[in-house]
């Protein structure tokens, strides 16, 4: 019996077990035409044979979106930019990923004529709300499915057994450990010994990186290049936002950078245990906040740094396409117009330890700064400013 009037529908597809269901679920539950689309957003998945699958599990095309270009220029860059950290150490690395993908999902729906789009976000999660809130902002007018809030699959063994009973073509076992996400800017990996926050994650987990005991015995040094906020060279060499996202991501890795283990706060009111791995990007927020150190001066860098919360929240919480998230990109944006210079660092065993920065529009004064001869900076000035700027406390003591 058909669920509702869906005659078409657009389904974030990957090819892993969930959305590979939810193709025969959708055609016998509501009866209509299934189309898969794919956004390539770095995830390393291989795209061959994709179509095939889908196809062979009741779609009627597979569409394939390459936005690695887009995603890092117009999602982790402006992200990059406003500092955003999500609760002191997540760089929101799935949060920015998801509106992207709904966004480009929206234009296919327009395109092929679909009244639906549909997603493989379980009801306990972030991910179904970053996805929905992006539809309700670019085309409210499309009905939305949400299989995990409808079916009776709870667990992966039902998953295989329902795609076994409709002839899915699927790889997955049921003994897959981790529940994993990845693209161009991070992997993130939850459940199995991770539900358990007092456990340590195992070693063959992690994919982007090596562990610290296993990383090179000397350090390397890396200096990274910014016109403008954004980075534009690596160790000298100019290279384009996709490639130098890879060259960062292999060069943190062998050397164990950008490995967190967080308990967060989920949107949906649940505490949940994960770790990622997100080497180029602790690099790039690394390098990022240091020019910033001599490039802005004291009140825009509290500025931007209050603006960082509400920001990484907005992103967090799936609010991407919002006026306030644009007022912030102005402001933002603006803040950057200096921001061109090099920082240099070496990594070793895990660590980012800065070692230089350097930029035409530096505020740092050596001059100013010196412990030597000064013939700039009057010290006797400071006694005058000390007695003003203390003078609040002076009285409060003379009045006890």
């Amino acid at each position: 019996m058909a669920k509702g009037d869906a005659k078409k529908v657009v389904l974030a597809y990957s090819g892993g077990l969930d959305t590979s269901v939810i193709v025969p679920w959708l055609r016998e539950n509501y009866g209509c035409e299934v189309i898969c689309f794919c956004a390539d957003v770095g995830q390393a998945e291989e795209l061959e044979g994709l179509e095939e699958k889908a196809l062979k599990s009741g779609a009627s095309k597979l569409i394939v979106h390459d936005m690695r270009e887009e995603f890092v220029r117009d999602y982790i860059l402006p992200t990059l930019q406003a500092g955003a950290i999500y609760e002191r150490k997540y760089l929101l690395g799935t949060s920015f990923a998801r509106p992207i993908i709904a966004k480009h999902q929206v234009e296919v729906a327009e395109a092929e004529g679909a009244d639906a789009v549909a997603h493989g976000a379980t009801g306990k999660g972030n991910d179904q709300v970053r996805f929905e809130l992006t539809f309700f902002a670019l085309n409210p007018h499309l009905k939305i499915i949400a299989p995990w809030r409808e079916w009776d699959i709870r667990s992966r063994q039902d998953a295989l057994d329902y795609a076994a009973k409709y002839n899915v073509p699927v790889t997955a076992t049921a003994e897959k450990i981790y529940s994993r996400d990845r693209n161009l800017w991070h992997i993130s990996h939850e459940g199995g010994v991770l539900e358990d926050p007092w456990n340590e994650p195992e070693e063959d987990m992690y994919q982007l990186s090596v562990s610290p005991q296993a990383a090179p015995d000397a350090p390397e040094e890396l200096t990274v290049a910014f016109a403008q906020g954004v980075p534009v060279a690596v160790n000298g060499e100019r290279l384009g936002l996709v490639a130098l996202m890879d060259r960062l991501n292999t060069i943190g890795g062998r050397h164990a950078i950008g490995r967190i283990d967080l308990v967060e706060n989920r949107l949906v009111g649940m505490k949940s245990h994960g770790v990622y791995e997100t080497p180029g990007g602790t690099i790039l927020y690394t390098t990022h906040r240091e020019l910033e150190s001599i490039v802005l001066d004291k009140e825009t860098l509290r500025a931007k740094d209050r603006i960082a919360l509400d920001y990484a929240d907005l992103v967090y919480n799936g609010r991407w396409f919002t006026p306030v998230r644009v007022a912030y990109d102005a402001f933002v944006r603006e803040t950057q117009r200096n921001m061109t210079g090099e920082v240099r660092l070496k990594l070793y065993k895990g660590n980012l330890i800065v070692v230089g920065r350097r930029s035409p529009h530096s505020l740092y004064n050596e001059d100013l700064a010196t412990f030597g001869p000064d013939v700039v900076y009057d010290q006797h000035d400071a006694e005058a400013f000390i007695k003003l700027y203390g003078l609040g406390i002076k009285v409060q003591a003379l009045t006890k």
